[in-house]
């Protein structure tokens, strides 16, 4: 008997009825996010540093805007706080603002 005798080997999917929407609930496939390009510099851009609210995350962003106007003076950083709870928004008001007024985003945790 050969090792491999009574292994079964996997089709690459989660195996019938594990995993994805249940039957007949599936939607249309998501597009792919579009992310914005990447920036060839951040001379004399401003950039919004956004803590989501764990613990010690607006601290390091603070010493991230430190690090900011003693390295790259030129950047303009705002920290902010991200409304609502860690994982949901109460609104889309700071994500508004980040469009019209910033050029690029540190979203960041601590912990």
């Amino acid at each position: 008997m050969s090792p491999e005798a009574g292994v079964q080997k996997s089709t690459g999917g989660p195996p019938p009825g594990m995993g994805g929407p249940p039957p007949g609930m599936g939607g249309p496939v998501p597009s792919s996010p579009s992310f914005a390009k990447r920036l060839d510099t951040l001379e004399n851009k401003t950039v919004y540093l956004v803590d989501i609210g764990f613990g010690g995350g607006y601290e390091f962003m603070l010493q991230l805007q430190k690090w900011f106007a003693e390295h790259m003076p030129s950047v303009t950083t705002i920290p902010k706080r991200k409304p609502g709870m860690v994982f949901t928004d109460d609104d889309n008001d700071l994500w508004e603002e980040i469009k019209e007024k910033g050029h690029a985003v540190v979203l960041g945790v601590a912990g």
